[in-house]
Parts: structure tokens; C-alpha cells; sequence
């Protein structure tokens, strides 16, 4: 789950929950949020119409951009290309499209890099990506490719001028010996060109917030956007956390708790969770935010609304024009 046509946010944590200011929620609906979702490619026809569901629901809130994810070994390569060319075509979406280092050369890279140039992408999140075999397996560098992402994003520099996004790890990716050995693999990517980074996903914001201070006291100053991922499954945010590195805090187990069978009442835990966590970033001063919607668009939306954002006017005057030549159908 590791987005952008301008990765940036504001990163200034405010006076914590004592200060005498109000919390800088009172502030939302005044334009300064951004967001951006990633997707992944569907499989099948089914997959592909639930994607379009989600992706039109979320496009009437601008997103700064919308990520579309590369599978384990490069296997999703084909779809994620079809897929970021509908978003180019059909909607007023700015794609980007992932890409890694795995199962090709730096030439078949290099080749994807122009298509991609060629088509009108401008954005790229530029991965290492798993092993072939999965999550847990030994990564070994593809003979003749780019050997890590940083050596991916120098290729991508060289190539054209993309605004390119990297993955970071505020728990250490699950290969990394250390959080020291992580950030400096982040510092790489930086030296090589990477405009941004979005973090993994995670679940307790002190975790973001000691990362960023150890990130910052590096040197780097590129904006670190904050990964989300709302819960609409508890037991698969889990299992995800698990493969990827993250923790799960006791306290959010408990919350879903006995809900297994009781899908209405998860999905207002979950969004009540989801609101916690969102409007505490929002309080310490973030302002930007990478949603992993795992191609589902209603809880992202109500956490969007929650930051204040609303639908453009555009996409508001073309529902209402619509609703009236139904009426005027009717009517007639």
C-alpha cells in the first residue's frame, strides 16, 4: 500500500491538547485540507465495476491526485496501465501511477517510464515492491534492474520530470533492521529526486509524530503525507498490519470487539475510529492525507466530510441538472 502532482502539506504540530487554542478542526471547511486516494486494479468485471463505483463517488471532491496500485512482482503491470489511462480519459482526476523495481529491467522500466510520459502522466510513486513469492520472502534485486527505489527514482529524474512520491515506514518496513537503517534509505530517495513521501499506514498518531520529529532532526524535509487506512474490516486491516509491519493497538482491538456478525454497528465503530484518528492529525496541524481506500469509497467520503471537504460546484450542478431532465421526462 504504498501518490501527486504536488505532495505537500503543512506539518506544524500545534500546542497539544492543552493549549488554550481551539483545536484546528474549528477551522475545517476553509480550504486548507488535501487528500488523495489510492485504488487498486480489478481483477475481474465485478472488481472493475466496484472501482468505478468508488472512483466516481470520490471525484466530486477533488482529490489532489488518486494513486493506482502495482502488485507483489510487478503482476498487476497491465491493469494498473489500463487503469490509469480511464482516469486519464474519463474523469477530471490527476492519476498516478505506481511503479517498482521488480521482475524487470532498467530498459523494460525505462520503456514503461516514456509510455507513461507519452500518455500524460505526470505523477509517479516510485517503489521498491515485494518479492515475486509475497510479503516475507527474501527480496532479491531483478540481474539488470534498478536495484532499490532510490536508484528507481534517479532513473525516473532522468527520464522526464515527474513528480515523484515514495513510500517511508514510521514502524520500519518489516526487512529493515531499524527505523535509522529506513530513514536512510528515505534519504536516498530524496538525494535521487523523490518530491514527497506517504507513510505505511497506521493506527496510533504518536507513531506518526515520533517518525517526523526523527525524520526532520535527518535532514529531510520533503513532506512526510500520512497513509490512512479506514477499517472497514477489522480482521483484514489486521492481517494487512501484519504483513506490512504495523502495529494494532490493544484499545483498537476491543472497540470491534464482538462485531463480527454485526456489520452496521462495525461500520459506525469504524467510522467513529476513523474520525478520532483524522481529526487528532488535523489538531497537531496536518493538513494532508493519503487515504488507502482499498477501492471503497463510502467511509473515505464521510471522513472527507468530516475535513470539510465538500463536492465541487460543477459536480453538484451536473447531479442537479440531471435530476431535472429526469423530472422534466416524467413530466412529459
Amino acid at each position: 500500500m504504498l501518490t501527486s502532482q504536488d505532495p505537500a502539506g503543512q506539518e506544524q504540530r500545534g500546542q497539544g491538547p492543552q493549549s488554550e487554542e481551539p483545536p484546528k478542526r474549528r477551522l475545517l471547511g476553509r480550504g486548507a485540507i488535501e487528500v488523495s486516494f489510492e485504488f487498486f486494479p480489478p481483477r475481474t468485471p465485478a472488481m472493475e465495476e466496484t472501482l468505478w463505483k468508488a472512483i466516481r463517488r470520490l471525484e466530486p471532491l477533488r482529490p489532489k491526485y488518486v494513486s493506482v496500485t502495482y502488485g507483489a512482482g510487478g503482476s498487476t503491470r497491465e491493469r494498473t496501465h489500463a487503469t490509469v489511462a480511464r482516469i486519464l480519459s474519463e474523469t477530471t482526476l490527476v492519476p498516478a501511477a505506481h511503479l517498482t523495481c521488480v521482475n524487470a529491467t532498467t530498459f523494460e522500466i525505462d520503456d514503461i517510464i516514456r509510455e507513461y510520459w507519452d500518455l500524460g502522466v505526470r505523477n509517479i510513486v516510485a517503489l521498491r515492491g515485494d518479492p515475486p513469492e509475497g510479503v516475507g520472502e527474501r527480496y532479491v534485486p531483478t540481474p539488470g534492474g534498478y536495484a532499490n527505489a532510490a536508484a528507481l527514482v534517479g532513473g525516473l529524474k532522468n527520464i522526464a520530470p515527474f513528480v515523484t512520491s515514495v513510500g517511508c515506514y514510521p514502524e520500519k518496513h518489516p526487512e529493515s533492521p531499524s527505523v535509522e537503517a529506513d530513514i536512510d534509505m528515505l534519504k536516498a530517495k530524496v538525494d535521487a529526486g523523490a518530491d514527497g513521501a506517504i507513510t505505511q499506514f497506521f493506527f496510533d498518531n504518536d507513531v506518526y509524530f515520533r517518525y517526523l520529529d526523527r525524520v526532520r532532526a535527518a535532514g529531510i524535509t520533503i513532506p512526510i503525507i500520512p497513509g490512512l487506512i479506514p477499517i472497514n474490516n477489522f480482521t483484514q486491516a489486521a492481517g494487512f498490519a501484519k504483513r506490512s509491519g504495523a502495529s494494532v493497538p490493544d484499545w483498537l482491538g476491543r472497540r470491534f470487539e464482538g462485531l463480527e456478525n454485526d456489520p452496521e454497528t462495525r461500520h459506525l465503530v469504524a467510522a467513529a475510529v476513523a474520525a478520532e484518528q483524522v481529526l487528532g492529525l488535523v489538531d497537531q496541524g496536518i493538513t494532508s492525507f493519503h487515504f488507502y481506500t482499498l477501492n471503497r469509497a463510502d467511509l473515505v467520503y464521510a471522513i472527507c466530510h468530516l475535513l470539510g471537504l465538500r463536492p465541487a460546484k460543477a459536480f453538484t450542478r451536473k447531479t442537479e441538472d440531471g435530476l431535472a431532465d429526469e423530472a422534466a421526462k416524467v413530466a412529459s
